[in-house]
């Protein structure tokens, strides 16, 4: 098989005329345009909506292919296009070889009739996306309602592109159009293989055998031999073929396979898979393991729990979004960088969110290599879909190639119909007073067809029919109804609940849940002019998609907080309250296990730089949020919360083994005097959650804004910690601390004393020794305590601190290799490694802001 890339540069051009601009695919058209000096950065004040003629528009990509004789006359020539995005017409010499209208099936078009030897212009027209939704909107006898936003495309959910290109309430409306994965031509005598799939049949805990799939496509009648390789095992097969598609199977037995285990669980081991004919190879990795959902009725409801190799995962993560709304920018780095901080997090789990995209192959392999479970939805979100026999065929034809591509990854949990498709079944006027109709083409599209199809190609995983949802056969609301299967608990965010409203829910499954924050002031500076960054100015009022997004953040301020001085404290602040609120959730949660065993929060990253519910701003920087998760999702965890008037301390274990340790607990003043501590010996159940204390609010030896709770769990080693307010923090009467802040030289990690696991290192994998340290020394105690290094790209080993008089901290800065900064793609705020190396100290020491809680109000 001769394969000819056809990536790198075509030129672009409006298909109604003008001039032609360079264009790097894989890519977009605004990528390109951007590049070319045509648009103005969309990211930058409210230049978005400049750009949204650009979706308006066709577009034609044209590039010059030279064609040897032996590969002109190939008996297969065919075109592969990974993702044409999205109603596409090809055309060879001026001859048409192909059409498209679903970017998310991959497409092999026949050159045989039109290549010729030597110079072919291979062209590629793109039809405006936006005019497509309207047309198609036209042809339906009812109105097919999707939620709404304030800056959006129409109609979006009638043609199968990335819904949130369309706008989204955290991303911009950008209706791209581009090609993207692998672009190239492939040469053959006969035949290729189309897909290779398997499954893992183990007979035994020792003995394994994994069933191989073939499909190949053929052009003539031959004999040729299938053969496959696995973990030095291998099986030969001689296959006639006929002219068209057929299957064939070979069975590999592998004797005491090392399996495959999520993060923080065991270890990733991936066996090499190598399928080939005389004319192709396909290879793949394997990871050995056995995955299952186990949703069964009890005393209750009805549970949600992953069990890979028969142990039960209590699921630790969040939600994922495309990582730019550019698609040329999202690169592998980029998968890196944000999976490895998940990773850093302690999660384990990834939920892929439906209104974005089947993600690039480099994603599911880092998955697979870092051991990260994926939660998979179909792209499907948040409106009604249609059932027409025109779209249930080109869903059917998404869903064959997209699980026959992803089936063998390790990482991919299950398969999920949808994100809250089954909800909006209520949420539109239309759906309301027609709900049968609705219905009807809601099962037709998620059982009929994308469920049918899953149980056919993949029978070992589970297919959940909607996100949330109490399971197949069951509409329930499970917005608001936590005791079957996964749950979306977003009372405290839309509905205005206090965080107490988190202590009302025991989720089987919390599979979306969040609360929003401000990025950091070197984030919105990426965007925002100094005289316009404030915080209802029309430009950042621009870069907050939720209607009442700012409001809710204000008033919840209020509510828990003294109201904080400048903008740089009120961007803290908001981000202090978002981890405030999610630790609230998770750790309340984890203490519910086995009821509750999974809290997926919404959401990882950002598409672009914006205020939003993500943990890490766009560009990779960690908000306090993520710092917090590495702390609360940690293996071995200990919780202090006050609810029904008593402080109630737990202790979590994820582990296989049970933990024996000393448990403290001390009541300290806002001073730091200790009014009452007590010691005691606990066993931390392996996997499980033990009640460790619980005091009585009214028992306490002074009034509850007068004191805070700090926990300590000790055991071989192992040091926990974590603190709780007993009042609101409004309420209570904090002293300066006093900070003393000194900036050195990175010295030996040793000095540092015993490593706790609050205090986790953060380094990034692939960063080079830590740029400098931070020692920090307070008077009196100090709470969300953070540092922020402004431009410089990387992240510091911890924040979000409490500090104690007599306890320094000291935390360590990693640069971050290529520079991701606090707004990715735009340079002008980046400063790499290899610059960083060369900043002095006091240069340092002037770009870090120390931020705590008593210092944003005076």
């Amino acid at each position: 098989m001769e394969r000819i890339d056809l990536s790198g540069e075509w030129r672009l051009q409006k298909n109604s005329g003008g001039e032609s601009i360079p264009a790097l695919l894989p890519g977009d058209t605004m990528s390109a345009l951007l590049r070319a000096g045509a648009i103005p950065d969309p990211y930058v004040g409210r230049q978005e909506l400049a750009a949204q003629w650009i979706g308006r528009e066709d577009w034609l990509f044209t590039r010059t292919i030279v064609l040897t004789d032996e590969a002109a006359r190939s008996r297969m020539l065919y075109l592969n296009l990974d993702s044409v995005d999205t109603c596409a017409e090809v055309h060879l010499n001026g001859k048409p070889v192909g059409r498209s209208r679903n970017m998310f099936v991959r497409r092999r078009f026949d050159l045989t009739a039109a290549a010729k030897s030597g110079e072919n212009t291979l062209s590629i027209l793109i039809r405006s996306p936006e005019r497509e939704a309207q047309a198609e909107s036209r042809t339906y006898p009812y109105p097919l309602p999707h939620s709404e936003f304030p800056i959006q495309s129409p109609h979006r959910n009638l043609i199968r592109k990335v819904q949130c290109h369309a706008g989204w309430d955290w991303g911009p409306c950008l209706m791209v159009s581009g090609l993207y994965g692998e672009l190239s031509i492939g040469a053959s005598a006969s035949h290729r293989i189309e897909y290779v799939r398997t499954r893992q049949l183990h007979k035994s805990e020792r003995r394994w055998e994994i069933a191989v799939t073939v499909e190949l496509f053929s052009v003539a009648d031959q004999e040729t031999t299938v053969s496959a390789i696995l973990g030095g095992v291998s099986a030969r097969k001689q296959v006639t073929l006929v002219p068209g598609l057929q299957t064939t199977t070979l069975s590999l037995v592998l004797d005491n396979p090392e399996l495959w285990w999520p993060a923080g669980y065991g270890d990733q081991p991936l066996y090499d898979l190598v399928v080939s004919t005389d004319e192709d190879e396909v290879r793949k990795h394997l990871g050995v393991r056995s995955i299952e959902v186990v949703s069964v009725e009890d005393e209750g409801g009805r549970s949600l729990t992953f069990r890979v190799n028969g142990r039960e995962i209590f699921a630790k993560g969040a939600n994922w979004i495309p990582t730019d709304a550019l698609p040329a920018r999202q690169t592998r780095e980029r998968y890196e960088s944000l999976l490895q901080s998940a990773i850093d997090a302690n999660m384990n789990m990834i939920r892929v969110w439906g209104g974005g995209q089947y993600e690039a192959d480099a994603f599911y392999e880092l998955c697979d290599e870092k051991g990260l479970l994926v939660w998979h939805d179909f792209m499907f979100a948040c409106g009604t879909y249609p059932a027409t026999k025109k779209f249930l065929e080109t869903v059917r034809a998404e869903v064959v190639h997209q699980v026959k591509r992803l089936v063998d990854h390790a990482c991919i949990a299950l398969w999920c119909g949808n994100n809250e498709n089954l909800g909006a079944l209520w949420w539109f006027e239309e759906t309301r007073k027609n709900r049968d109709r609705y219905l009807v083409d809601y099962d037709r599209l998620y059982e009929g067809t994308i469920g049918a199809i899953v149980e056919e190609l993949d029978p070992d995983r589970t297919f959940w029919p909607s996100s949330p949802s109490a399971g197949r056969n069951d509409y329930s609301d499970n917005w608001h109804s936590d005791s079957k299967g996964d749950m979306h608990y977003w009372s405290v965010w839309h509905e205005g609940k206090s965080f107490d409203g988190y202590y009302e829910v025991t989720p089987r499954f919390c599979s979306e849940f969040g609360f929003q924050s401000f990025p950091s002031p070197s984030t919105v500076a990426s965007y925002a002019l100094p005289d316009e960054r404030n915080l209802t100015s029309p430009v950042m009022e621009h870069h907050q998609r939720n209607r009442r997004g700012n409001s809710i953040i204000i008033e919840s301020f209020s509510r828990y907080f003294r109201f904080p001085e400048g903008f740089a404290n009120t961007l803290f602040l908001s981000q202090a309250q978002q981890a405030l609120a999610i630790k609230t959730a998770v750790e309340y949660w984890r203490s519910r296990r086995p009821v509750c065993m999974g809290a997926l929060y919404w959401q990882l990253n950002d598409n672009w730089p914006v205020a939003s519910w993500s943990s890490i701003e766009y560009g990779g920087k960690w908000k306090l949020l993520h710092y917090a998760a590495r702390r609360f999702f940690q293996p071995i965890h200990i919780m202090a919360f006050v609810r029904e008037g008593h402080l109630e301390v737990w202790g979590s274990n994820d582990t296989a083994v049970a933990r024996k340790g000393r448990f403290s607990l001390s009541l300290l003043t806002f001073t730091g005097a200790v009014k009452e501590s007590r010691t005691q010996e606990v066993v931390l159940r392996a996997e499980a959650a033990t009640a460790i204390a619980t005091i009585d609010i009214a028992s306490l030896p002074l009034p509850p804004e007068e004191l805070f709770a700090w926990i300590g769990f000790e055991s071989d080693g192992l040091v926990v910690e974590n603190d709780a307010f007993l009042a609101l923090p409004k309420s209570s009467e904090l002293a300066d601390p006093e900070i003393q802040l000194h900036v050195r030289a990175p010295r030996a990690a040793a000095t540092h004393g015993p490593r706790k696991e609050h205090a986790t290192s953060a380094e990034p994998a692939a960063a080079e020794a830590a740029l400098f340290e931070v020692e920090l020394i307070a008077k009196h105690p100090a709470f969300y305590v953070s540092l922020d290094a402004g431009e410089l790209a990387g992240r510091f080993d911890d924040n979000w601190l409490t500090l104690l008089p007599g306890r320094p901290r000291v935390l360590r800065f990693y640069p971050v290799q290529g520079g991701t900064g606090s707004a990715g793609g735009n340079a002008a705020v980046e400063t790499g490694a290899a610059g960083q190396q060369q900043l002095g100290l006091e240069q340092i020491r002037d770009t870090i802001a120390l931020y705590h809680l008593r210092a944003t109000y005076r």
